[in-house]
């Protein structure tokens, strides 16, 4: 039975996607069987992985239709052990759409659990915002990953997430747990990254995942050539970074 985990924070720019594209393709490569679902209508975890966005005809929106098996909506990608739900710049309709629908909030959640006897975890890159498609990625998960990048404002809007969390907990989900906080885009150089590191740390102890993912040049140019890490650059910092991060995240849920 596998492990639906989402990768979630309402801030841009902080490593929502990267995580969730190398995270998924380095479980892969550690024999696990992985599908990762775009939920972002700017779909740029379905772009990374080499996937055209324009000739996406089945993806993320019709599992929120519930209009077809979701097992359709599903595609291989050129990385070992890992599918695709992919998203098109469509799915920015369905918050309009499911307004008026009852149980709205357990849509993706209906679509997605039958599909836990074929992975071994099922991650969604979420919206950079606490809407509806974000709201479905939280009571449809069983767990958490919060990147927090390390940079001036870090912990900006982490309260208002965490409050969402528990009111999902509370109203809509109360086995989602938090998987841990992720620290991504650190420069060792810097002392404000250090600063950081040290404050998260602090906060949150156990909360925080031992890896922390560092600033990389390779990281940065491999979604460009539609290539998670490992298969841009498996020698990277960033390949071993996330490879760390996916020993991890195994070593837990074993």
């Amino acid at each position: 039975m596998g492990k639906i985990i989402a990768i979630a924070n309402q801030k841009g720019g902080v490593g929502k996607t990267t995580t969730s594209v190398n995270l998924a393709a380095s479980l892969g490569v550690l024999e696990k069987k992985v599908l990762l679902i775009d939920a972002d209508p700017q779909a740029n975890a379905t772009s990374g992985l080499g996937i055209d966005v324009e000739e996406v005809e089945l993806g993320t929106y019709q599992l929120f239709e519930d209009s077809i098996a979701p097992e359709e909506c599903i595609q291989k990608t050129s990385s070992p052990n890992l599918d695709i739900i992919p998203a098109h710049i469509d799915l920015v309709a369905i918050e309009i759409e499911l307004v008026d629908q009852d149980a709205r909030e357990s849509m993706l959640k209906k679509a997605i659990t039958p599909l836990k006897e074929l992975y071994d975890f099922i991650l969604i890159d979420c919206a950079p915002s606490l809407g509806l498609l974000t709201l479905n990625a939280l009571t449809a998960s069983d767990s958490v990953v919060i990147p927090i990048q390390c940079e001036y404002f870090a912990l900006e809007g982490l309260g208002k997430l965490l409050n969402t969390i528990k009111s999902v907990q509370k109203i809509h989900n109360n086995k989602l747990d938090i998987e841990g906080l992720l620290l991504t885009m650190y420069d060792s150089r810097l002392r404000l990254s250090n600063q950081v590191v040290e404050e998260v740390q602090k906060h949150f102890g156990e909360m925080v995942f031992d890896t922390i993912i560092q600033r990389n040049v390779r990281l940065s140019e491999a979604p460009s050539y539609g290539e998670s890490i490992i298969n841009y650059d498996a020698g990277s910092k960033g390949a071993s970074n996330y490879l760390s991060l996916a020993h991890e995240i195994i070593k837990k849920n074993s």
